[in-house]
């Protein structure tokens, strides 16, 4: 079984949200604090933290540190600075949909605290301690989620040599463990001699800065490969299987990943080779019926041009930088949550998720 006492990169305590700078991994370690919702924000938005379930447990935190913050000596005054800045803090990244689950699920809590508690100071404080009890059941509740994505996927890599993976899903991503990555875990820890191909995942590398240092602490062998050479690592028979996270699910399958997991379904579609999504079922938003109407992101296009200090693009060339794409549910042989397997038709099996 592999060991690795992981760095949980969203801590929090005494009314400071702690988040692990991942812009500087796997060079240096660095925290960035934050209490305010206005900060909370801006380390969401400049990727500071990322991957759908790590922010949905920042925004929960957030709103704590928020309130543990605020100058509120009533829970009226209390409520209308949590409902704004909460209102804020779900708009931070708009694709992710954890990021306004978890907000929702702990603005509701505070609510609650509002309604039974008093009106003075008591009741501002009663807010307070509710929001951070809630941030810290959000937190513990995805972490055993993916700890249960991992012991159900394990079974869907038996007998897999060679893996491939996108962007980042592990403990980095999602607060502990791992999605695509505890999928991985729980075969390598089942006995699964396992390799893993690590795509770069331009712009920002989250596959070659981050995985591959993640899979490299868990002792799991790993090689990183540039995004375009995956067609020729599958088409010369090197890829048994592909697992990948997810930002939102819809209630048809259709999911929104990391840019590039779409060309990579394709690709698997057509070398007969499995394609797992794995995701809490925090993930699945059953609210949308497919990935049409899911919002993608349009990031800044720096992020493609310029490399550390340097542009390589023209100064006045047009650059387009969607951070993520949708995978037709057709492309995915199954979705892996915490409740199990999920396989087509996803309408039906998604709605027990």
């Amino acid at each position: 079984m592999s060991e690795w006492a992981e760095i949980r990169p969203v801590e929090f305590e005494d009314g400071v949200l702690r988040l692990l700078d991942q812009r500087g991994l796997p060079g240096e370690i660095v925290w960035v604090e934050c209490r305010s919702a206005t900060e909370t924000i801006r380390a969401i938005k400049d990727m500071v933290v990322r991957g759908a379930p790590a922010i949905g447990i920042a925004g929960a935190y957030g709103l704590a540190a928020d309130a543990a913050n605020a100058r509120a000596a009533s829970a009226s005054t209390m409520m209308k600075r949590v409902e704004t800045s909460a209102a804020k803090l779900r708009d931070a990244r708009p694709t992710a949909v954890n990021l306004a689950w978890a907000v929702d699920r702990a603005l509701a809590a505070a609510r609650g605290a509002a309604d039974a508690g008093g009106e003075g100071r008591d009741g501002a404080d009663d807010i307070r301690d509710e929001l951070a009890y809630e941030a810290e059941a959000i937190a513990e509740e995805e972490e055993n989620a993916c700890i249960a994505i991992g012991a159900h996927g394990a079974d869907l890599l038996a007998g897999a040599e060679n893996v491939l993976t996108h962007c980042n899903a592990g403990a980095l991503a999602t607060g502990a463990y791992g999605t695509a990555l505890g999928v991985i875990r729980g075969a390598f820890d089942a006995g699964e001699s396992l390799h893993v191909w690590v795509d770069e995942t331009r712009p920002l590398l989250q596959g070659a800065r981050l995985t591959a240092w993640e899979l490299r602490q868990l002792g799991i062998p790993a090689t990183i490969i540039v995004d375009s050479a995956a067609g020729s690592f599958m088409a010369s028979g090197q890829v048994d299987a592909v697992v990948v996270g997810a930002d939102r699910i819809a209630a048809n399958g259709d999911t929104a990943n990391k840019i590039g997991t779409y060309s990579l379904a394709v690709l698997a579609k057509h070398h007969k080779i499995p394609f797992y999504v794995a995701a809490p079922s925090s993930t699945v938003d059953l609210s949308i019926p497919d990935g049409a109407a899911v919002p993608i992101e349009e990031r800044n296009p720096d992020e493609v041009a310029v490399i550390g200090d340097r542009r390589f693009a023209h100064e006045k060339a047009e650059v387009s930088n969607p951070a993520f794409d949708v995978t037709p549910a057709r492309l995915i042989t199954a979705i892996v949550t915490e409740n199990g397997i999920a396989r087509a038709p996803y309408a039906r099996s998604l709605s027990k998720t």
